[in-house]
């Protein structure tokens, strides 16, 4: 049996390079719909060399997570190497880089 947080880090890593998802799209995408605040500490127990932890924000596009990184701005220095791009208010660009899944686990969008 897979665990909980196996399954997280199985989502993330399929989340494409320029693009994010949300703690929300996660939990619903593991059958799981108001559990968002469980990935998000199963991303905050992840390998970061293994697990791109950096591309999972919250609904707002803010980068909730960067607390768990090296440092406060490395979270934000990942994404724009990736070319995320970033509002006025310092969230992400959702309306471009936002990415769901289908059924089977793809890009929906």
């Amino acid at each position: 049996m897979t665990s909980f947080y196996e399954r997280v880090y199985e989502l993330v890593r399929q989340i494409p390079e320029g693009n994010v998802s949300t703690y929300g799209i996660i939990a619903e995408r593991l059958s799981l719909r108001g559990a968002a605040r469980m990935v998000g500490w199963a991303l905050n127990s992840a390998d970061l060399s293994t697990v791109p932890a950096h591309r999972v924000v919250n609904r707002n596009g803010e980068l909730s997570g960067k607390q768990h990184f090296p440092s406060p701005d490395a979270m934000r220095t990942m994404l724009e190497a990736e070319g995320i791009t970033f509002l006025p208010d310092g969230s992400v660009d959702l309306e471009r880089h936002l990415f769901r899944f289908d059924r089977d686990g793809n890009d929906a969008i």
